[in-house]
């Protein structure tokens, strides 16, 4: 099957051409019939399967019949809301836009937080047919009336998933009730949850579900691999693995801003170019960054989350997971940086035994076992991640010893409960202080010449409100 036969009309095939695509991904040939016919999607699909151009491409077929070359704004209404989680998706679902339409009359703008607004309330009245946004700042300019939804035709809410763990779940809702009810709506996520179904419930109309593979699966393309290793070596594992590859092109995740940032000036001391990227990072650097990564110019990217979903490489040979994701959702949305377009790709994990349980959610949810090699010189002294087989092999040897020295008589506090413990610290310091008596302030010159100031014992106390000056003689 080629687009042709999708019923795409002439001029986005011209531009599919341009881009050098031939043949449909299998979630484009689902989405797209779908989509131009009008009806609402569901859709789920492996990252890098193309479920962009799955969405975009349909949606510009059916606003062409709005395009024209009116410099009016009142002929370029908001036609199409596409919401993202982050800016860097935001900017990328806003390339796949202006690629795919640039021989048709749409006029399309990008607007995410962490710039200034006056350039993009200048593009938005000038009039745009695609709006692509991030929830918080489509609402900043709803609030200052800088953009119009009334006109709204079609929705489109991309990465729903990490929508719903970034919290933007809220502002979603209050975007829907700005829009029309009588409106397309299209929901795609590279993974699905009961709460993401919850929402597809409220915002689609008998949708059709589309998934071109099985949820929460990664990849045929990605080979996976973990280094179990101490934590306190990974950096130096971390070097002696780009070391080994030094023409290889690596995105490291990691799971904090303040390791990022320590990690990257770490590989730079050891010779290695590389730059972070965060939320932290002011939108121009973000941006200057991630074009000198996809350029080749930048060797090594250390990333956090930010970028899991935001970043289109289709030749990305290796991620390198520094720490495991706390989410095994996330697992898959990291290393789907790799292995895009069909290419091969390299999935590898560096995980101390403290990270066990979060290797095993995400071998729980992937299916399959991630095989284990110990770097020679880097083998962990606390032994291998631990498998669940191993966990419960362990909690099982402790219930015998508890049950065999009384441990589970003193949890009871049966009599098995007393146990020899050693001989607690002496008391008595070297100077004589008694640390099991209550403290006292010793009686200095001062304290002893206050109480021999004392009044004797067998003369009545003046009452304190004396001195207050209350009590005068009658």
């Amino acid at each position: 099957m080629n687009f042709a036969d999708l019923g795409l009309i002439p001029e986005l095939l011209q531009a599919i051409a341009d881009a050098g695509y031939t043949e449909p991904t299998p979630i484009q040939q689902q989405a797209i019939p779908v989509i131009l016919a009008g009806g609402d999607v569901m859709g789920g699909a492996q990252t890098g399967t193309g479920k962009t151009a799955g969405f975009t491409l349909p949606l510009l077929q059916r606003l062409a019949r709005h395009a024209n070359a009116s410099a009016s704004p009142a002929r370029h209404p908001v036609r199409a809301l596409i919401l993202t989680p982050t800016r860097e998706l935001a900017v990328q679902v806003f390339e796949s836009v202006v690629g795919y339409g640039r021989h048709l009359s749409l006029r399309a703008t990008c607007v995410y937080g962490g710039v200034d607004m006056n350039a993009q309330i200048q593009e938005l009245r000038r009039g745009m047919e695609i709006v692509i946004a991030t929830p918080g700042r489509l609402l900043d300019h709803v609030q200052q009336k800088t953009i119009h939804l009334s006109q709204v035709e079609a929705l489109v809410l991309d990465e729903a998933d990490r929508m719903l763990d970034m919290g933007f779940i809220p502002d979603v809702r209050r975007i829907l009730t700005l829009l029309p009810a009588h409106r397309q709506s299209l929901l795609f996520s590279a993974t699905f949850s009961e709460e993401i179904r919850k929402l597809a419930d409220q915002m689609l109309k008998a949708p059709q579900l589309i998934e071109a593979a099985r949820r929460n699966t990664v990849s045929d393309t990605i080979t996976h691999v973990v280094h179990p290793v101490d934590a306190g070596m990974k950096r130096n594992l971390l070097v002696h693995l780009l070391r080994g590859q030094p023409d290889t092109q690596v995105l490291v995740f990691v799971g904090t801003k303040i390791l990022c940032g320590r990690l990257a000036r770490f590989l730079e001391q050891n010779g290695i170019p590389a730059n972070a990227i965060h939320g932290d990072k002011s939108q121009q650097q973000r941006t200057e960054t991630l074009d000198a990564f996809r350029s080749g110019q930048l060797r090594v990217l250390i990333a956090t989350d930010v970028a899991a979903r935001g970043l289109d490489i289709d030749e990305l040979p290796c991620v390198i997971n520094y720490e495991l994701p706390h989410t095994a959702e996330d697992y898959i949305h990291r290393i789907g940086r790799t292995g895009r377009a069909g290419n091969k790709g390299n999935a590898v994990s560096l995980v101390s035994v403290e990270e066990s349980p979060f290797l095993a959610d995400i071998q729980k949810l992937i299916k399959f076992e991630i095989p284990q090699e110990i770097v020679p010189g880097f083998a962990p002294q606390a032994g291998p991640a631990e498998t669940p087989a191993h966990r419960r092999e362990r909690r099982e040897r402790c219930a015998a010893s508890e049950r065999a020295d009384g441990c589970a008589g003193h949890k009871r506090g049966g009599k098995g409960a007393k146990r020899d413990r050693p001989a607690s610290p002496p008391m008595i310091a070297a100077d004589g202080f008694d640390f099991s008596k209550p403290y006292e302030v010793p009686a200095s010159g001062a304290a002893k010449a206050a109480a021999s100031a004392a009044p004797p014992p067998g003369k009545p106390r003046r009452p304190l409100a004396v001195l207050l000056g209350g009590l005068g003689k009658k």
